[in-house]
């Protein structure tokens, strides 16, 4: 089953790789077409993340004023969490989601090389071999790196960018310090991840993170822009005229 799956998304990249004649660019235009048909989870997720900006302080507030009530405080939050229609796992619900599709990319990116025979895995002479790993281009000569390089600055820096975006907008959280540090430990950690990593996953990774990059910007601007929509909306009462009095009528006046 899982072989089966594997196979079939060799052939739709297999598929733009006969139409375009780059493997390269075939792997952006099946990433571009996953990512946007997960728009509708990202858009969820970034959803998410921006509900819990929102309610964050409240949230701290409650943990502060029942830190000796558990009970208290789980009802407290839960209260909070019906009023602002907020949910903390639909967030991790699109990531999880996404996962066996990331995993069966990648291995079929792994596989490429003994896939097919006698082909050049380059990327518009960009990437001279999408099949080899960073550590095995380095040991051709530093210029040959290079791309490769590049390849892995961007994996790693895209992969947690999101996140620092999202902490940046946000400079009243407490916690943001601590999950900037988290961010840039966990770039750290997806350098060494991609330092053996075929070219060609660390491509469709990099080129998939800065889509979904993309994608965030636009649905928080979305959601911030109705939030100051309804924000500035004033609800303005119409004037109540009391038409039930009718106008006395003026008497004419008798002359003499």
């Amino acid at each position: 089953m899982w072989d089966a799956f594997k196979d079939l998304i060799f052939n739709i990249i297999q598929f733009f790789y006969n139409f375009c004649g780059d493997w390269g660019l075939a792997i952006i235009i099946v990433t571009v077409i996953f990512r946007l048909l997960i728009s509708p989870l990202m858009h969820k997720q970034t959803k998410s993340s921006f509900q819990m900006q929102k309610v964050q302080p409240l949230m701290k507030e409650i943990q502060t004023k029942y830190a000796n009530d558990p009970q208290r405080q789980q009802e407290e939050m839960q209260k909070l969490y019906a009023e602002a229609k907020f949910n903390p796992l639909a967030g991790c619900l699109p990531m999880l989601l996404q996962m066996p599709i990331f995993m069966a990319l990648f291995q079929v990116l792994s596989e490429m090389g003994s896939r097919t025979q006698g082909s050049t895995y380059e990327f518009f002479q960009l990437v001279p071999n999408l099949v080899i790993r960073p550590s095995e281009a380095l040991a051709q000569g530093f210029g040959t790196f290079v791309p490769y390089l590049i390849l892995m600055v961007v994996f790693a820096g895209a992969t947690f960018l999101p996140m620092v975006l999202m902490q940046m907008g946000n400079k009243d959280n407490p916690q943001r310090k601590q999950t900037m540090i988290m961010a840039a430990v966990m770039s750290v950690f997806m350098l060494w991840v991609s330092w053996g990593s075929p070219a060609g996953v660390l491509l469709f990774w990099g080129a998939s993170s800065l889509i979904g990059i993309g994608q965030q910007q636009i649905s928080m601007r979305v959601m911030k822009k109705r939030d100051a929509e309804a924000a500035e909306t004033v609800e303005v009462k119409p004037i109540e005229v009391d038409v039930t009095r009718k106008a006395k009528k003026k008497r004419p006046t008798k002359k003499s």
